[in-house]
């Protein structure tokens, strides 16, 4: 998949280009993109997703929890794998964002992407104060095809399939039901920081990742994969998310136990994928309390991976 983030170099017009945020690149976003791809194969033009990096919300709602399901890089990963051909990633900045939808029109699509077709959600909006409305698009003489809601399948009540619903699954630490969602499994990704020592010190060591702007899945304590930058092989792990209640952890952080392990990986990247979550954080009366209870967290672990 080409990426492009400047579209005044565009090499690649007459695309079918499908405009969204993408956050999650869910069950619902690929039954989209499985539509657009007959469109393009039915006009023998590549597919491509029109998305915005930082996530608007991020510059319009700075002080909101974070929240993101796929950060950048795994979001382009996960287009590509449902068959994306071109990612435009623009920047989402206050210039950007304050252009009108008139301005969007002719500066993104007309001057920049120049689509052969357009396929868009029926509630998204674009431009200043999100004026911009589908059937804009159309008005410009764009061949459009507007989405209308897509639904969960699987259930009974047609549930919308959203990234919202998935977020809230994560807070309440239902992985299964997340990944069911997303059609693929989550996963959390960082470079291994050097830490305080102190699950060395319990005789747990820990490669610890900052969740930075990555959705918080509940915390405590959970049965993980992990996967080192370089490696095929996935590893078993017990990890905790949280801030660490006994020791007041200013900041949530991802501290990964990887079982028969013991080799320095610090500045490397960690691929984590939360199988279930075994218990909440705790804080216990004394530290042999802890590490008990962390023994018993790790066999737990090792059988529900088995």
């Amino acid at each position: 998949m080409k990426i492009i983030t400047n579209i005044k170099e565009n090499d690649e017009k007459g695309t079918v280009v499908v405009i969204g945020n993408f956050d999650g690149v869910h069950r619902g976003h690929c039954e989209l993109l499985k539509r657009a791809r007959k469109i393009a194969d039915d006009k023998g033009a590549k597919l491509a997703v029109l998305t915005f990096e930082p996530h608007p919300r991020r510059l319009f709602r700075p002080d909101d929890p974070p929240f993101r399901l796929t950060p950048a890089g795994l979001k382009a990963e996960r287009l590509a794998a449902s068959g994306v051909d071109v990612l435009f990633s623009l920047d989402f900045n206050w210039d950007f964002a304050s252009q009108s939808s008139d301005a969007f029109i002719k500066n993104v699509m007309t001057n920049g992407i120049a689509p052969a077709h357009i396929i868009i959600g029926y509630d998204f909006c674009f431009g200043q104060l999100r004026k911009g409305k589908p059937e804009d698009f159309i008005a410009a003489g764009y061949e459009t095809t507007i989405i209308e809601e897509i639904r969960d399948a699987k259930e009974q009540d047609a549930e919308k399939l959203s990234s919202s619903r998935i977020r809230t699954a994560l807070r309440h630490g239902k992985i299964a039901e997340a990944n069911d969602l997303l059609g693929w499994e989550w996963e959390i990704r960082g470079t291994v920081v050097k830490g305080d020592q102190r699950g060395r010190e319990l005789g747990y060591p820990t490669a610890n990742v900052q969740l930075g702007d990555t959705a918080h899945p509940a915390y405590g304590i959970y049965a993980t994969w992990v996967q080192i930058k370089g490696e095929d092989t996935w590893r078993a792990s017990a990890t905790n998310i949280g801030i660490r209640p006994m020791f007041e952890t200013p900041e949530a952080l991802v501290e990964t136990f990887i079982f028969d392990f013991d080799e320095e990986i610090y500045g490397k990247t960690l691929r984590i994928k939360p199988v279930k979550r075994l218990r909440g954080e705790a804080k216990f009366e004394s530290l042999d309390d802890l590490i008990d209870q962390m023994a018993k967290d790790c066999a737990q672990a090792r059988t529900i991976l088995s």
